[in-house]
């Protein structure tokens, strides 16, 4: 594994106002292949709620922030993810609406997730602002941005998605986010060693991340499967992830494993993951991004 950026190389995280037109989005994306649109598609269930969860908990931990570099990251991330959820807030209340698909009975458990479960007072506790639940919270925020760091690489290199002629809108709105959560993959990371994490917690937290995102994406697909107007033939999750992974429009599972495994070192950093200069050339040439630079969006 690579070393750590050192902090002189990294980034300056700054948010990018993009917009995106769902009006001439076509509810399969990826033609001929529902099962991984609506595989991917549970990514838009999930960040809305999940990554305004994200900024609650920074806005809490930055008064605690010593280290002028780690709170300047956070706040940076916090303004990038803050975009993210109103991005595919958009999805869900055009796009999906567009095609005659209420998704509120998915998107409320995910809100029930983060607002009570992993909220300020689990299991009825009142401990939302001590420390020690404070850095559980960063943990499992940690842990997760491994995962989307990976997805976000993984979106920026398949050429799959690209030969399958998918939607433009859905795959620069899907490039722009993986880039942006390939470029502020430490700070999550950084944050939670700041405040005390331990090697130990964090085994913990990506034990307790692996089983909640296999339970959303594998529950999100059966919904969207099921919601579908259009009534597309189901495969089964094995042999529809297995077929749509062979032909590049889903993560290879054993590489995600793999990415997964690579979190239990003792020695990992996410510096050591990813391709910093990738994600900043797509963003420098992102349809949405530079029409951001203008005021503008993304129109094809």
């Amino acid at each position: 594994m690579t070393a750590p950026h050192p902090r002189a190389e990294r980034p300056v995280l700054a948010p990018r106002h993009v917009k995106f037109d769902w009006q001439h989005t076509p509810l399969h994306w990826l033609p001929g292949d529902p099962f991984a649109t609506h595989t991917i598609n549970v990514l838009h269930l999930l960040f809305p709620a999940g990554e305004l969860w994200f900024c609650r908990v920074y806005n809490k931990v930055l008064p605690h922030v010593t280290d002028p570099q780690v709170h300047a990251d956070a706040k940076g991330f916090m303004r990038q993810e803050a975009i993210h959820a109103r991005s595919h807030e958009g999805v869900l209340n055009h796009y999906y609406q567009a095609h005659g698909m209420d998704a509120r009975p998915f998107t409320a458990r995910i809100e029930r997730l983060f607002g009570t479960w992993l909220g300020e007072t689990p299991f009825g506790l009142k401990i939302g602002h001590t420390r020690f639940w404070m850095r559980q919270q960063l943990g499992i925020i940690a842990a997760l941005e491994h995962f989307f760091g990976y997805l976000g690489q993984w979106v920026l290199d398949a050429q799959g998605l690209d030969e399958a002629q998918p939607d433009p809108t859905m795959l620069d709105l899907l490039r722009w986010h993986g880039a942006e959560e390939v470029e502020h993959r430490t700070v999550a990371h950084d944050l939670f060693r700041h405040m005390g994490g331990t090697y130990v917690e964090r085994v913990v937290h990506m034990l307790l991340v692996m089983v909640i995102l296999l339970t959303l994406i594998l529950q999100g697909n059966r919904f969207l499967m099921k919601a579908d107007p259009l009534r597309p033939a189901d495969p089964g999750l094995v042999r529809g992830w297995w077929r749509s992974a062979r032909a590049g429009r889903l993560p290879n599972l054993i590489s995600v494993m793999a990415a997964a495994a690579r979190y239990f070192s003792p020695w990992f950093h996410p510096g050591g993951e990813g391709d910093t200069a990738k994600a900043l050339a797509y963003l420098a040439r992102s349809p949405a991004a530079s029409a951001a630079q203008h005021g503008g969006s993304f129109q094809r």
